[in-house]
């Protein structure tokens, strides 16, 4: 056998030792802070509604043009009520409700006034 097939194997200095070891811990705390991560993201219920929506749109039989705005449309029906918006749709339905009182009311009132005054093309003539 030559010399070069029984030589030690290369040993590595002090200092590539040391930037390895930093590279190794660096890479174990960034695993660390992405597992801490996905822990929250799975209990908060964003990993289980992103995977609803994903699904939804693979099932789709016709693939819609932008994904997107499916997505977004998927998510935006997805998330909880804003309370102050539950608000602005109650109070948006009481004035639709006010608005139609008042037009009923405003076509009862012309209704009585033009029995006490003549057409206005009569009003025109004299």
């Amino acid at each position: 056998m030559s010399s070069a097939a029984r030589s030690p194997p290369a040993t590595v200095s002090g200092a590539s030792y040391a930037a390895a070891a930093v590279t190794m811990a660096h890479y174990k705390a960034a695993d660390s802070k992405r597992e801490q991560f996905r822990r929250y993201l799975e209990k908060s219920g964003v990993l289980d509604t992103l995977t609803k929506v994903l699904v939804a749109l693979y099932e789709e039989p016709e693939k819609p043009n932008s994904a997107l705005d499916f997505l977004k449309h998927h998510l935006g029906a997805a998330t909880p009520e804003n309370p102050e918006i539950e608000l602005l749709r109650l109070e948006l339905a009481e004035m639709k409700e006010k608005y139609e009182a008042i037009v009923e009311e405003n076509k009862k009132l012309k209704t009585k006034l033009s029995q006490y005054e003549p057409p206005q093309e009569e009003k025109r003539a004299e």
